[in-house]
């Protein structure tokens, strides 16, 4: 379990400052290779939209941070610290020397996924992925879209605009 954390914790990898990345960022310097049927495949790490239509259209799960999956987590880590309790902490992030109990790197990582839609000191949100209309226009600047998933690495809202199922559970976080 704690070797799964660890890598799962690491910014270099899973951990994202906006959430649990979907693939690895190990995988942007160390892209995956294999062959199949005599032709040569890699995947690697991309933060938001694919670049490349190998699993047919817009194959957009090798990077983004996807909502529903990142609540899962959380919800395993409070489940997990029922069992484990308050001893068993874990380092968080990896490689910062600090540790942390199940409960509260879930804590921390529901932070980070509610800091996609918080405005930060200028007014601006990384949802809106720069657009100054959504961040400081005042007929849509409080107008927040629930998009289908976000930049792995920004926290820019991608996909479908109005994915208020699944997107919507930033409200129970």
């Amino acid at each position: 379990m704690k070797l799964l954390l660890k890598r799962m914790l690491d910014p270099n990898e899973f951990l994202s400052d906006r959430g649990i990345r979907s693939l690895s960022r190990y995988f942007l310097d160390h892209p995956y290779q294999y062959q199949l049927d005599g032709a040569a495949y890699t995947v690697k790490y991309v933060p938001a939209e694919s670049d490349s239509n190998m699993f047919g259209g817009n194959s957009n799960w090798r990077g983004p941070i996807w909502l529903p999956m990142n609540y899962l987590i959380i919800e395993s880590l409070k489940n997990f610290q029922e069992y484990y309790t308050d001893d068993f902490r874990v380092e968080y992030p990896t490689g910062s020397g600090e540790y942390f109990s199940l409960a509260e790197i879930g804590q921390h990582i529901a932070g980070r996924l509610k800091s996609i839609f918080l405005q930060d000191g200028a007014g601006n949100r990384p949802v809106n992925g720069g657009n100054s209309k959504f961040d400081q226009d005042p007929h849509f600047k409080d107008y927040i879209l629930f998009h289908e998933y976000f930049d792995g690495d920004t926290g820019k809202g991608l996909g479908a605009g109005h994915q208020t199922g699944w997107t919507a559970l930033i409200a129970l976080l």
